[in-house]
């Protein structure tokens, strides 16, 4: 990585509890930030100005259309992009990490990877299959976009050499356990329909390519699609079961339990159950599910 500038990408909505953590962890070494905001009704627009960022608006579709629009929209043709969520911060290793890439001159790397630190209720998530998890998170590829998925998109590079980092964001949400259940509710329905969408292809998408031996978001496609063929409601126990016991997900204690019961478990099965009913409504013919699919949950493949 030669030393240019670098900017770094955050989508907002209500972000007020976490906005200012995670400009403040970048200000070292990005050279922008850039916030994309879908009309917050908090301050979090305000706190993100006072911190030096800049800000835009715009509607809200899904995470792969806002990003893109971001792209579309902000200065960040020239140099590195960095991908961050508002409630994540960059811990200080990263950064003297990221500062000396930004000296060095390894033109061949075009995109690197990062560790993820997942924190609950005060605990970092060691075990259970949840670390170390590898993100594509900084390119410099002008060509590069984030999949136009409604769930699970990942940014897809053209080409070049890529390279994981040592150190680690950390993904630290302040807010409470009814917010988390309201949210993963809205990411539940649109995963039933992308997972429908896997088994009935309403849509082929210019996805990146499922391999089992492949980079994180690579290997993670693969195992998706095989968890679409598996039975309705065995596969969220098999999957808690395996994160809980197998993984030892249990020695993360009480917010450990919580996390991956809720996540590993609640979270895929609430899935099955709207899979279940749109079955029960609509039947399994491809385009009565489709129908469906746009009629119940505002979900249009396109």
């Amino acid at each position: 990585m030669k030393a240019e500038k670098l900017t770094v990408v955050i989508l907002t909505f209500n972000e007020a509890k976490h906005i200012e953590r995670c400009i403040t962890s970048l200000k070292s070494f990005a050279d922008k930030v850039c916030v994309c905001d879908s009309y917050s009704t908090d301050n979090t627009v305000e706190i993100a100005l006072s911190v030096g960022a800049e800000v835009k608006r715009n509607h809200w579709v899904n995470y792969a259309s806002q990003f893109n629009w971001a792209l579309d929209n902000f200065d960040t043709q020239d140099g590195w992009i960095m991908r961050m969520d508002a409630d994540e911060f960059v811990t200080g290793e990263l950064v003297a990490e990221i500062l000396a890439l930004k000296a060095g001159s390894c033109n061949t790397v075009s995109h690197c990877y990062v560790k993820r630190q997942v924190h609950f209720m005060g605990r970092w998530i060691k075990h259970g299959d949840y670390y170390p998890i590898w993100l594509l998170r900084l390119w410099n590829d002008s060509s590069a976009r984030c999949e136009s998925r409604w769930m699970d998109e990942h940014i897809k590079v053209s080409s070049g050499e890529g390279r994981f980092l040592s150190n680690d964001i950390v993904d630290d949400n302040k807010n409470n356990l009814t917010w988390w259940t309201n949210k993963h509710n809205g990411y539940a329905t649109r995963e039933a329909a992308d997972l429908l969408n896997t088994v009935y292809q309403f849509k082929k998408y210019d996805d990146v390519e499922p391999a089992l031996f492949g980079s994180q978001e690579k290997r993670k496609r693969w195992l998706k699609v095989r968890y679409a063929k598996m039975p309705l409601f065995i596969r969220p126990v098999a999957y808690y079961l395996y994160r809980y016991f197998i993984r030892l997900g249990f020695l993360d204690g009480g917010p450990g339990l919580v996390w991956h019961f809720l996540q590993g478990f609640w979270y895929r099965f609430l899935v099955d159950a709207k899979i279940y009913e749109a079955y029960h409504r609509a039947g399994k013919d491809k385009l009565a599910l489709q129908g469906y699919v746009k009629r119940e949950w505002g979900i249009e493949f396109v």
